[in-house]
């Protein structure tokens, strides 16, 4: 009876959402039966990771740094190459990606903020990795318009299985932009790895709309993966004050922002709930309180066996790990793994550990693997 009067007291009701009261998550759900191992220190904010094939890690720092970190954690010098980036409030060097055929043309993508005339905005580049620099560096995708402002430039890259990228796009604080589509504000673009537009992207041939974009009325997306089986893009974006979302990301959808929001806005002011909405797509999951979500992967692994087919996603607030149960269309919070420090990056690596990036001055790289003995870190 206390137990059940204990869960009672954590929860409240949003509309047809349950939510978890501040403070109940850290005394629920808790998993503690891993092990966290620091692989490297003493980089500046990190923000993206990617393994090489011999190993070897790409991570890049809010800074505009670029560097190789080798299993046992040594780190190299920067990469010679990186472009020039906007490095103010959350603007950056921010994600890092293989090309789906990296061991033959050895292409590496980049996101950052892009200064220029009226602002910045968020932009990829990719380049050739030839021993520690990068060559040939090209611009494949500029978000239009540059604005002002250090705040929400999202970005995520990922590879999807008919070789597309998708680039995750915040909408820079600029509210309503997000809803037209004649500028990339609050979008996700999918783009071909040289920056061209798919024919079958959903508002091509539309003269008011960007031909890149794939979906629109989102906030600020920091969390992006590939279903292992629908192939589908499914992300998690900030909310304001509460409503943090997992979003399955199809085609041509509208997702809301900032119509709608399981939050509010920061001055207090109401939202509509997205229920009001039904024409919009709707989240499969929300926060509220948030999480704070940035980076994410879905456990395909053997190590942890009970963690098979979960997504796992990064929360900056909480400072944790959080496993998510789904189905290929639905999802459950499932339980939390405490890191101690705000998680930038969630990457499974090759033998099966999870590797965590933790965004801080004396940013660490972490490696997670099951205790033997199953007894709490």
């Amino acid at each position: 009876m206390q137990a059940m009067s204990q869960l009672i007291a954590c929860l409240i009701v949003l509309g047809p959402v349950l939510a978890v009261q501040p403070g109940c998550a850290a005394d629920n759900g808790r998993d503690r039966s891993v092990r966290i191992d620091t692989v490297a220190e003493g980089l500046v904010h990190p923000w993206g990771l990617a393994f090489l094939p011999d190993g070897r890690m790409l991570v890049t720092e809010r800074p505009g740094r670029l560097r190789i970190v080798s299993p046992e954690g040594a780190l190299s010098e920067p990469l010679a190459g990186v472009p020039e980036v906007f490095a103010q409030d959350q603007g950056g060097l921010l994600d890092v990606a293989l090309d789906p055929d990296f061991v033959t043309n050895r292409l590496v993508y980049l996101s950052y903020a892009e200064p220029g005339p009226g602002g910045a905005s968020t932009a990829v580049a990719r380049g050739r990795l030839e021993g520690n620099a990068l060559a040939d560096v090209r611009v494949i995708f500029r978000q239009e318009p540059k604005v002002e402002g250090g705040n929400h430039f999202g970005s995520r890259l990922v590879f999807a299985p008919d070789g597309k990228l998708f680039v995750t796009l915040g909408e820079r604080f600029k509210f309503e932009p997000a809803q037209d589509l004649s500028n990339h504000l609050g979008t996700i673009v999918r783009i071909d790895p040289d920056g061209s537009v798919p024919q079958d992207n959903p508002f091509v041939g539309r003269q008011d709309a960007k031909p890149e974009i794939w979906s629109y009325g989102h906030r600020n997306i920091q969390a992006a993966a590939i279903h292992p089986e629908t192939g589908a893009l499914w992300e998690v974006e900030h909310g304001p004050r509460g409503g943090d979302e997992l979003n399955i990301a199809e085609a041509g959808r509208n997702y809301g922002w900032p119509l709608v929001s399981w939050g509010r806005h920061y001055t207090g002011g109401d939202i509509p709930d997205p229920p009001t909405r039904p024409d919009l797509a709707q989240s499969i999951l929300q926060w509220t309180p948030v999480i704070a979500p940035s980076g994410m992967s879905f456990y395909t692994g053997k190590l942890f066996a009970d963690w098979r087919g979960e997504l796992l996603v990064g929360s900056l607030v909480d400072e944790a790990v959080v496993r998510i149960a789904q189905d290929g269309s639905s999802a459950r919070e499932k339980a939390r793994v405490p890191i101690g420090a705000r998680v930038r990056d969630v990457v499974q690596g090759p033998e099966g550990a999870i590797y965590v990036l933790t965004d801080e001055d004396d940013g660490r790289l972490l490696k997670l693997t099951p205790q033997p003995d199953g007894s709490p870190s």
